[in-house]
Parts: C-alpha cells; structure tokens; sequence
C-alpha cells in the first residue's frame, strides 16, 4: 500500500485468521489507512470468533464481501491518505456495489461531504452532510453554561426513527464509548435545545434525515450517532471499546447474513423522534455518565519484572528495612480484572520511564499488545512519550513513539513533564514576542495533529506551596503571575479545609515525578497544554497521593475552570463517597483511583453504586462480559 501523509509504525498487526470450522462466512476485510488503534479491532473481531484479511492493494475491495473502516484522527488527515494511497477510488466502488459497509469513527465521517475540521478537504459525499465542531458555551438543564471538548466518554442513543410495527435491532440500550471534537450535528430546528426529553414535532433535517439510525445528545446539542442506509452503517462511537454493548453490536453485524445488511428495507411509517423518548435518568447534564478510570502504575522491580505498584507521595518502595519496590500484581491480570469489574478506562503509567527509548522497551509495548486482547474499554498509556535518542544514535520522534503504542493498542498516550517543558518555553516565547508562539514541534502538537486531539492526554503533577500570610501586605507581594491559582483557605471547599482555615496556597508544577519542582503553576500549565492541542488533562496531587483524604477539590476546581477540555480527577480516594463528592462538587469527567482498587479496599461496583443511589449516572451494562 503506498505511503501516508502519518509515519505508520513498523508494528506488526494481528492475523486474523483462526482454525476454520466448515460454517461457510462471508469474506470479512478491514481497512487500514495507518491512523490510530486499529489492533483492538482486530483483536474484537478474534474474540467473537470471526476471520478477517487487512485490504493490501485495490484488488482486495473485489474479494471483500464485507468491508470495516475503522480508524481516528483528523477528516483532511484521512481523506488525503485514501487519496494518496490510491484507495479511495475503489473504496467508492465498493460501497456503491451494495457489498455491507461498517464504518466507525472517522470510517462514518469521511462519508460525510465535508468538515469544518479539515476546510477544504473533500470526503466521499456518500452523505450529502456537513460535518461541525461541538460548542464548549452550552447552557444546558443542570450546565454551567459550558461543557468540554472533546465530546468524550460514554453516552446513550436513541433510535431517530420511531418504526410502526418495530424492527430488528444492531444497537441495543446501552452506553457506548464516544471520543470526538466534530459530528453531524443537527440544526436547531430538528431537535429540542432544552431538555433531552421534551416532545418536539420537529421533522426530520434533509438529507441526513434518511441516513439517520440513532441520535445522541450532547449538552443541547443533538447528533447523529450512528447512520444506516441499504448497505452503509456506521458510528460515530468506537464499538471496539465499548465493552459487551460494543462487541454484541460487532457480533450482531458479523453475523448477519449479507443480503439481510445489503437491502433497502419498505418502511410502512415511521415517526421522526428529535429528542429521547425514554431516558428520563438523563434529563439533565451532559449525557455522558460519570467516568472511573482505574489506574495501574508500571514499573521495574529490582529483579527487572513489570509490577503494578503504588506510592505514597510518589514513593513507591516499602518501608521495611529491603526497601523494595511495592508489588501489586501483574499488569495485564489486574488490567482484566478491572475491565470485567466494570471500569470505565485502564490508565497505564510507566513510572520507569525508560531509561533508552520507548520503542526499545519491548515488555512494555507487550504489556499494551496483551492487555489489548482482552480489555474492551479505553487503554492510555504514559511514560517515555517524547523525542529520544536510541543508544546507536538513531532518533525517535514523539509521534513515532506515540504511533507505536497506538498500533499496540493504545487508544491514548498520556505526556508529563515534556509537557510542562513545552509549556514553559511556550510562555517565554510569548514574553519575547517571538512569532509563532505556536512551532508545531512539539509532542503534544504533532502527535494532536496526526491523530487527534482526544489521543493526547497530559498528566499533571502539582504539590502546594503555602503563603506566609503573617504580614498584613503579603497578597500585595505575592507573584502576580500566579494569582489565578492562589487558594485562600477560608475560601476553600476540600474536607481538609476546617483545619487550613487560615492558610493560603498555590499549585507549583512538577516533573520527574515529582522529585522536581518548576516556576509554572497550575492553571498556567493546564491552559498552556490545551493551546498546544492536548485533547484531555489527568490532574494528580502530589499531596493527595495515597492519602486517603478524599479528592483536592480546590486544585481540581481550579483545572476545570481554567480549561475547556476534559479532566480525569486523581489523588486522595479512600471511598465511594469522595468520587460521589467530586463528580457533584467539580463536574470532573472522570475520577481515576489506583491503590484502593489494587488493595480492594473499595471496589469499582461500588463506586458505582454509591453514584447510582445519588441520582449519578454510571455505565452499567446489562450484558455478560466478555
């Protein structure tokens, strides 16, 4: 297949092919443009028991008698690989030869005409629609009129054609994992702004209105979720990681016979439904449930083994008199033991931090290449995740690195104290007047551009600096620079607050692990990262960190404030209540704990259950895990 507008890791994708049973099935291809986690895709489709081929030339579209397109990244960014690939073409032919077509992600909106993310770029038009961003201003029933962007997490669906007499289902109520900045948005005029379960009468939009297979909301904003149309379904969702709805909704397609997904099927009536007509739980919010990312730091024993560990303050040997690194378990047992428990994300953290290069650690790329065999949900992994140098010499970008592990299995790589580097030479710049502020060059820029801002994630570690406030001018000649992240503990809303009462403080930034501390704080830092183009910020508390103490929610007030992106809150859990305390007090996407899972002092059913009995929506499938 001729080169891409990405370097494509040189990383061997799964086979599929199993030992074949006599049941004749129809020949199943996947479409590889080199663009994100293709791997976990395969890696569905082994476990639900099915073969497949990966498309190597335009000869294999003839051979395909079903065709997947999955696949992430940016509209222009896609559209111009299948064009210099020589593969859009026959692609076009396929789709139009009324062969079964599934496409997910970016696989649904290069169908589409156009985008605004990519002005200019021309997609297949088999959808005569336009493709635009969602709004972070959003005032929303329960909203402080804004919500993050990316769209990102999991959310319901509902059918936009209510059928007279129903039909078969592909999609069942279930929440599904989305993660995307753009979607075929639906105009005003087709869909309730207020509530997501008020009547409208509103008719169907043209020319999506006949694509359209369900509809999803987002704040106020409704979009199409996913299309089906004689031959062509699509989502926009990633059903690869959606867990057991996802797999069944794979299962379901595979499965079915090909005249019964290749034809136009005579609806007697149906009744166009703009708003949801049975999720009263959802009422309000943004739609997406409250996310709980459990979270496994990796690192090197002193025997040379990957453990899990876990530190306190970030200090992770025992206290006895060995001082060996703490060991928790092995990574990819404790990875499927959360997934089946019902966690949301598996958050991966190299604390090693390899010592060479990223692409020579080959136990940890095979931690990734295992874990994504049997973990349904969201993989992000962290560490190493930069510009390095190999022992012979030869140079590795951080796009490399992070394509690498995408190809492995990884949905998102997670960038710490490269970030808070690039950050700080950023602001320098814009001190100096030096034009552009934005180079482009680093990690998080190339790796956003490449494949998406929702693909990067940076890991922030900041600690407190407490003010001497004994002097009645202290404030006066505290740096101006970090007044937006200073916390006046009188004002403060953590559980610790009482007894700070009369203290006052800011988050300085650290790197290396905290070991080392930089004259960045906070909220600079957090603001910074999001010019680059990070897609979402997981926010530690060096302070907090194996404390028990309960979440910081001043720090994590003052992220979300500052930032119209997605934050994974972390640090300080020690029960059901202090993640219940910190989706209702900070409106975090995501709360991540490590230890008390890994101890099973607090289980994840019941941190769901905790949110459940406070009226908090969580994902729980109704579905055997697979």
């Amino acid at each position: 297949m001729a080169s891409t507008v990405l370097p494509i890791p040189d990383v061997g994708q799964p086979s599929g092919t199993h030992a074949h049973s006599d049941e004749r099935k129809p020949k199943l291809y996947i479409l590889d443009y080199g663009a994100g986690n293709v791997r976990s895709l395969a890696n569905s489709i082994k476990k639900l028991g099915f073969d497949f081929e990966w498309i190597k030339d335009e000869s294999d579209f003839d051979k395909a008698e079903k065709l997947i397109f999955p696949g992430v990244g940016a509209f222009g960014q896609a559209t111009e690989s299948l064009r210099t690939s020589g593969l859009i073409h026959p692609l076009l032919r396929y789709i139009h030869s009324g062969k079964p077509y599934f496409g997910i992600c970016i696989g649904m909106q290069v169908l589409f005409s156009s985008s605004d993310e990519s002005p200019g770029s021309e997609g297949l038009s088999v959808v005569p629609y336009h493709i635009k961003p969602f709004s972070t201003k959003d005032d929303y029933e329960g909203g402080k009129g804004k919500k993050s962007v990316p769209h990102m997490g999991w959310n319901g669906s509902w059918r936009a054609w209510k059928v007279q007499g129903g039909e078969e289902k592909l999609m069942l109520d279930e929440d599904y994992y989305f993660v995307h900045t753009f979607a075929a948005l639906l105009p005003q005029t087709a869909s309730s702004p207020s509530s997501s379960t008020s009547t409208s009468t509103a008719p169907a939009p043209e020319t999506i209105g006949d694509w359209a297979y369900t509809l999803s909301r987002y704040g106020s904003e409704t979009f199409v979720s996913s299309i089906k149309k004689d031959n062509v379904f699509a989502c926009q969702f990633h059903p690869e990681k959606s867990g057991p709805a996802g797999l069944d909704l794979l299962r379901r397609w595979l499965a079915a016979p090909v005249e019964s997904l290749s034809v136009s099927l005579t609806v007697a009536a149906r009744t166009w439904q703009a708003t949801n007509p049975t999720s009263v739980s959802r009422a309000s919010g943004t739609g997406l449930t409250n996310r709980i990312v459990a979270c496994l730091d990796v690192r090197s024993n002193d025997a040379g083994d990957l453990v899990v560990t876990k530190g306190d303050q970030y200090d992770v040997r025992e206290k006895a008199s060995d001082g060996a690194v703490r060991n928790l378990g092995k990574p990819v047992e404790l990875a499927r033991k959360y997934y089946v428990n019902g966690a949301d994300e598996i958050c991966f953290l190299n604390i090693t931090s390899f010592r060479s290069s990223a692409l020579l650690d080959q136990p940890m790329l095979d931690v990734v290449r295992a874990a994504a065999e049997t973990v349904f949900v969201p993989l992000t992994i962290g560490g190493g995740i930069k510009d390095t140098v190999d022992p012979d010499g030869t140079s590795r970008s951080a796009l490399q690195v992070a394509g690498a592990y995408f190809r492995s299995g990884a949905d998102k790589v997670s960038i710490g104290s490269e970030a808070v580097l690039a950050v700080e030479e950023l602001l320098q710049r814009e001190k100096d007047g030096v034009k552009p502020v934005l180079t482009g060059k680093t990690g998080i820029e190339t790796i956003s551009k490449g494949y998406g801002a929702q693909a990067v994630v940076v890991s922030i570690d900041p600690k407190r600096v407490y003010v001497d406030t004994t002097h009645e001018d202290w404030l006066d000649s505290f740096p101006k620079a970090h007044l937006p992240c200073l916390v006046i503990g009188s004002k403060a809303t953590s559980r610790t607050a009482p007894q700070e009462k009369d203290k006052a403080w800011w988050y300085q930034c650290t790197i290396s692990g905290g070991r080392a501390v930089r004259d960045i704080d906070v909220v600079q830092l957090a603001k910074g990262v999001e010019r680059l183009g990070a897609g979402e910020i997981l926010l530690n508390s060096v302070d907090r960190d194996g404390s028990g103490l309960g979440f910081d929610l001043d720090l994590i007030s003052l992220v979300k404030n500052a930032v119209d992106i997605p934050v994974v809150s972390s640090s300080g859990a020690g029960s059901g209540q202090d993640f219940v305390e910190v989706f209702r007090e900070t409106g975090t996407e995501a709360a991540l704990a490590a230890g008390i899972f890994h101890r099973e002092q607090v289980g994840i059913d019941e941190v769901k259950a905790c949110l459940e009995k406070e009226g908090m929506p969580v994902r729980n499938s109704k579905l055997e895990t697979v």
